[in-house]
């Protein structure tokens, strides 16, 4: 059983693959896209809440794209769901239950779950991600191409 949302386990997808494929230019979110095959428009929320988070960098232009904020060994898995699970927290989710037994029982327990599982996903950076990527062969390498005439 997977505790993550599917938005989760796609930022974390996404950032992985960003941190794999923007070099020597940025990842559109439309290769991005057709690499996951999901429509581009299902990734851009998710996206825009990492950029807005300095997680990712957006790039204009018409080769722009998106690339990492930072090094990819100072980004967690845990960071990115905590991005996530901010964003999915506006989209207008049903209210929580009030009651007293939810607010004193249920949410501590839940929270403390929470929490450790948050706090695993810390321990896994996007550097890790890649480098298991790699090593896996779950990822095609592109050829380096030389432009030099």
């Amino acid at each position: 059983m997977i505790l993550l949302s599917r938005r989760s386990l796609l930022a974390i997808a996404a950032v992985t693959d960003i941190a794999l494929h923007a070099r020597p230019m940025p990842v559109s979110a439309k290769a991005l896209a057709a690499r996951h095959n999901l429509p581009p428009r299902h990734m851009e929320p998710i996206l825009q809440a990492l950029v807005r988070q300095g997680i990712l960098k957006g790039v204009r232009g018409p080769r722009g794209g998106y690339e990492l904020a930072r090094e990819r060994r100072r980004v967690t898995a845990g960071e990115i769901v905590r991005v996530v699970m901010s964003v999915t927290e506006e989209d207008g989710a049903p209210p929580l239950p009030e009651s007293h037994l939810v607010e004193a029982i249920i949410m501590p327990v839940v929270e403390k779950g929470t929490n450790v599982f948050l706090a695993a996903l810390d321990e896994v950076t996007v550097e890790d991600l890649c480098n298991r990527a790699l090593a896996e062969g779950a990822v095609e390498t592109l050829a380096v191409v030389d432009f030099t005439i």
